[in-house]
């Protein structure tokens, strides 16, 4: 019922309100805390995008951000035209969950070719084998743990696979000798419970009457980021929680937001960014020397909520997605240790729900049922190279993967999963005229 009240709102062009409003109830400041004892397939469509259809095409080109953004620049001023690009996409099959195929997806990640499609509780996981057999592997999060609601994000970490769920909990998996996911344990361990419930100092209040552990997260954990052997978590809860993967045990907690916080990305140097239906993306670091993380920056520019973040590469820009249509761009300033605003990406016609980068290259998946695809193509300015149309509801996880190639002639394999239940293969060729463009990666498909 939550992601129904929220999918009315971010899917309105018009969407300004943030989930304060949508998802009531939400625990108040709990404060900063750190441990101090322990540092079916489908009939394949293809679509085409060329230089002679692009330049001007209505369908890469939207200024309807503009309505909520007029100062903001926009940066993709190019076309394949003057890039000399040509671009094809093809949608090669349709992923569906095994046991509920009528579920949305809820979440998507790839780790080492394996595929991990979240449908609400149901977690199903694809192989992609050697030779010509491609299949289902396992499907895990079923039966007694269905009602640890929607799976909400998925990420892995020193041979283990972390899950975020709706019930406030992280659960933690091992892939068993005979490719079987086997529960671990769940965060907060009962160990770290244990070690903490005898001590008043140890609570906090969440809501009027109602007290909890301060390792414990009070509502949905939404988003999951993985760094040097740490684990960040975010929540409807408002917090920020950092776990150690060797032991499982909850270092940190910071009340980071005024309201649900919906996404966080880590960069490689460990300064974590969260973004939150309060607007805002707040920067935070770890000082030299220093046992908990602190804020050194607030990122204001969106006018409604954030939905999803993703870093480049080197971790020098930010992009952000929010219910105002726009997908921001952020870069680190010369004379401060935080980002600036740039410019904007626009195209989307309703909220933005997803984002994933890899290489050069941007994805974005959208209320408005489609994935658009950007290239940084020269310092501080990007192209739509393509828009990826076929779901019957938003985009709500993206995720991609390339052919090891040179990224201006190859093939990139992206994954989509929407509210329709369905998550989508596609493959994605981008290539100057005149030049061979590798063969395809091997692909996921479903028996």
């Amino acid at each position: 019922m939550r992601v129904q009240s929220w999918l009315s709102t971010c899917s309105s062009s018009t969407c300004t309100t943030s989930t304060a409003a949508l998802e009531p109830q939400l625990p108040p400041d709990t404060g900063s805390f750190s441990d101090t004892t322990t540092t079916t397939t489908t009939t394949p469509t293809s679509y085409s995008s060329n230089s002679s259809s692009n330049t001007c095409s209505p369908s890469l080109q939207s200024n309807l951000s503009l309505q909520t953004h007029p100062s903001v620049p926009s940066l993709h001023d190019l076309s394949l035209d003057s890039l000399n690009l040509s671009v094809s996409h093809l949608c090669l099959t349709s992923l569906k969950p095994r046991h509920h195929p009528s579920l949305p997806i809820t979440c998507l990640a790839v780790h080492r070719r394996l595929l991990y499609a979240a449908s609400v509780h149901e977690i199903n996981v694809y192989e992609s084998d050697v030779g010509d057999s491609e299949s289902h592997l396992d499907a895990f999060n079923c039966g007694d743990l269905s009602s640890s609601g929607s799976v909400k994000a998925v990420a892995f970490c020193d041979g283990k696979v972390f899950t975020a769920h709706q019930d406030c909990k992280i659960r933690v998996w091992k892939m068993t000798s005979a490719k079987r996911h086997k529960l671990l344990t769940t965060l907060p361990t009962f160990n770290d419970r244990l070690r903490r419930f005898t001590f008043p100092k140890n609570y906090v209040t969440v809501r009027r009457h109602k007290k909890r552990l301060w390792i414990e997260h009070a509502d949905a954990v939404t988003g999951l980021a993985v760094n040097n052997g740490l684990i960040y978590s975010v929540s409807w809860d408002k917090s920020l929680k950092i776990w150690r993967a060797s032991d499982l045990r909850c270092l940190e907690s910071v009340k980071a937001h005024e309201d649900a916080v919906n996404a966080v990305v880590v960069s490689g140097d460990g300064t974590v960014y969260t973004g939150s239906a309060d607007k805002r993306i707040r920067v935070w670091t770890k000082p030299a020397g220093g046992k908990r993380h602190a804020l050194v920056a607030t990122l204001e520019k969106h006018k409604s909520a954030v939905n999803a973040l993703a870093l480049n590469n080197d971790g020098s820009v930010l992009f952000s997605g929010s219910c105002d249509r726009s997908i921001l761009v952020w870069e680190r300033e010369e004379s401060a240790n935080h980002m600036a605003v740039t410019g904007a990406l626009r195209g989307h016609r309703k909220a933005v729900l997803s984002l994933f980068n890899v290489c050069d290259f941007l994805f974005s998946g959208s209320a408005d049922r489609t994935v658009r695809i950007w290239r940084s193509v020269q310092e501080g300015r990007y192209c739509c190279l393509a828009v990826l149309e076929g779901h019957a509801k938003p985009v709500k996880s993206l995720v991609a993967v390339t052919d090891g190639a040179d990224s201006s002639n190859g093939v990139l394999t992206v994954f989509s999963g929407g509210l329709d239940g369905e998550a989508k293969v596609w493959q994605v060729s981008v290539s100057r005229p005149n030049s061979t463009v590798p063969s395809p990666v091997k692909l996921i498909r479903q028996n």
